[in-house]
């Protein structure tokens, strides 16, 4: 295979990956503490539009973040007073979350900028920019695979190096840390963890807030370096995607990067694959369905959740409101 070919779709696969991972990763820290969050779909979409109405007002990266970072932590604190604090529905409020979140940016996506709930294009000083483009240059003049090397590895922006850092990041911190060790308790035998004298709510509130800042990162990637612009639904079940990814790698950081890389590489497989001619012998020939190819991620979520729900084995407490005894 042409290593040109191999390069794009691997550079191609990770780029489109960062979503996913950042969101599973975000699932990973509220449901090891016992919370189910179907809300990330909500939490992207928000603060993809958090992100890219305030990059056009105010023409500053950092400032975009801090938005999205602002109103990723804000609904993850609503979703632990509503389920922490309250003993409310983890689903039901997670799939309101979702639901606000796709009316709420088409209205005020009309009302502040008339554009039929689209924001007009970011400035280039938002847009993240690529690193490592002198590298990747000299890469590419290594003898057979340097020119694959260098178009997967090398030119992408700050937050697919970051993402992927995440994932040893959240492994480190749930698995080597003493908060970690009481997150996955909180998660498995909260009575346990408050006989110990340790608060299971902070606990799960302490999560939540880190689910707050990955779901925002994801939702502000879609803006900051996939699409120019927030167009309405521009997330397309990305949040139920990664909750696919994480069910598969049985949540744990690892095991969702794999899924979501899966995805991520059907993504990109699907774009070189639109408008290609099938051989004759090969469904009667014909170009390839658009709608085909691009339902392909989708299909393979499906799948998954079909094939591995019932042989993961989720935390004991997931979904649990946990009620201190007196």
């Amino acid at each position: 295979m042409d290593e040109v070919l191999v390069g794009t779709i691997v550079g191609s696969t990770l780029r489109v990956s960062v979503p996913l991972i950042l969101c599973a990763l975000a699932g990973v820290m509220s449901e090891r503490s016992g919370v189910i969050d179907l809300g990330l779909e909500g939490k992207m979409l928000l603060t993809a539009f958090a992100t890219a109405s305030v990059g056009v007002a105010s023409g500053s990266l950092v400032l975009a973040l801090l938005a999205a970072l602002a109103v990723g932590v804000a609904l993850s604190m609503l979703h632990g007073y509503a389920c922490v604090s309250h003993g409310g529905d983890q689903v039901v409020l997670g799939m309101a979350i979702t639901m606000t979140a796709a009316g709420l940016t088409v209205v005020l996506g009309i009302a502040w900028f008339a554009q039929g709930g689209q924001t007009p294009p970011l400035p280039d000083s938002v847009r993240l920019s690529a690193w490592f483009v002198g590298a990747g240059e000299l890469v590419a003049r290594v003898p057979w695979a340097g020119r694959a090397l260098a178009l997967a590895f090398f030119g992408h922006n700050a937050m697919v190096y970051g993402a992927l850092l995440l994932v040893a990041g959240v492994g480190w911190l749930v698995y080597r840390t003493r908060f970690g060790l009481r997150l996955r308790a909180a998660g498995e035998n909260p009575t346990m963890v408050d006989a110990a004298g340790v608060s299971v709510k902070l606990l799960r509130y302490q999560a939540l807030a880190l689910n707050g800042v990955l779901s925002s990162l994801a939702g502000a990637y879609l803006v900051l370096a996939q699409s120019p612009s927030f167009t309405p639904h521009m997330t397309a079940g990305r949040g139920y995607m990664a909750l696919a990814a994480l069910i598969f790698g049985k949540w744990r950081p690892a095991g969702a990067l794999a899924a979501c890389l899966l995805f991520g590489f059907l993504d990109a497989v699907s774009i070189r694959l639109q408008g290609v001619e099938l051989p004759p012998y090969f469904f009667g020939g014909g170009t390839v369905p658009v709608q085909a190819i691009q339902a392909l991620p989708y299909v393979l979520t499906v799948v998954l959740l079909a094939g591995f729900i019932g042989h993961a084995v989720a935390p004991a407490a997931l979904g649990r409101p946990y009620v201190k005894e007196r």
